[in-house]
């Protein structure tokens, strides 16, 4: 079984307040059809990002919109389609309600939060209620990358070098202040990154490496562990790459169980490219049929 852990779809109302999306991030007919013909059994909908909210008056009005309109969608499609929830992170009180009502109500199986919120990430204490939460009824969350100001926006906004460098970073960072709050240490969370976990993989050396040394003058947090004693415990999903050297660093800190075969899809058109090269890696083929859906499939049980 081959499953999607990262791929959108957009009610009509984001796409026309958003800037960027078009209509075919709303048509989910032509989804359909690629994933069939691609051998796409199951796909995973969620939120990109977008700056819709500033046109729409808020972020929760966002999250009626969209949680609302994919909902109709997983049941049309309940064999086809899993949801991931947003939540009204404008609004703390209300985000327990909507977690509650997406997945007790709704048909939705998993979250879907940015790496971000206006500087904001995601060690905030804002979020740790949604985590114990998350944690208890082992609710997958999904992260995907902020595209609104992201880190280093403030200083170099180019429409090449935001999304290939910024966004990526900005996953970086949303792992990094995860471990360094020790949420991957006390929390049993699922928490899925998108792109491979930014820049991660390859930092897992530099993070022990510089952890020992500060930690023998004493000029760093005692983590009671490595950096990546800790930084094993997420998962990331390849978003339509097919760079063997992202999924060799990837595998290497991280290990094929917790990585999970996504398409980026409508951004990325054709998934059967990455699905290719999931299969041409030089690993075990139950390592293979892990990535392209079993990992997924057993986190979603």
């Amino acid at each position: 079984m081959i499953i999607d852990a990262h791929s959108h779809w957009l009610p009509e109302a984001i796409i026309d307040s958003a800037h960027f999306y078009h209509k075919g991030w709303g048509d989910i007919e032509s989804q359909l059809k690629i994933m069939d013909e691609a051998g796409i059994d199951k796909a995973v909908l969620s939120y990109p990002t977008s700056d819709a909210h500033l046109k729409l008056g808020s972020i929760s009005e966002v999250v009626r919109i969209f949680n609302d309109n994919v909902s109709k969608v997983i049941r049309k499609y309940p064999d086809k389609f899993i949801g991931a929830a947003i939540l009204p992170i404008d609004h703390e009180l209300d985000m327990l309600k909507e977690f509650k009502r997406a997945t007790e109500e709704l048909g939705f199986k998993a979250i879907s939060l940015a790496t971000s919120y206006n500087g904001i990430y995601l060690d905030d204490v804002r979020f740790l209620e949604i985590y114990k939460i998350a944690q208890d009824k082992k609710i997958p969350i999904f992260v995907h990358s902020q595209i609104v100001s992201p880190i280093g926006f403030e200083r170099v906004q180019d429409p090449l070098l935001t999304p290939v460098v910024e966004y990526i970073f900005d996953t970086t960072i949303c792992i990094g202040k995860l471990l360094m709050s020790d949420i991957l240490r006390d929390y049993k969370v699922r928490f899925i990154f998108g792109y491979f976990g930014g820049v991660t993989p390859f930092l897992a050396d530099r993070f022990d490496a510089t952890y020992q040394m500060l930690r023998s003058v004493n000029f760093v947090k005692d983590l009671r562990g490595n950096p990546t004693d800790y930084l094993k415990n997420i998962y990331v999903d390849t978003s339509g790459d097919k760079t063997k050297a992202n999924f060799s660093a990837a595998l290497e800190l991280l290990g094929p169980r917790h990585i999970l075969w996504g398409s980026d899809y409508p951004a990325k058109k054709d998934p059967a490219f990455s699905i290719q090269a999931v299969r041409d890696l030089d690993i075990p083929q139950e390592d293979k049929n892990d990535i392209l859906g079993g990992n997924l499939s057993k986190i979603l049980a």
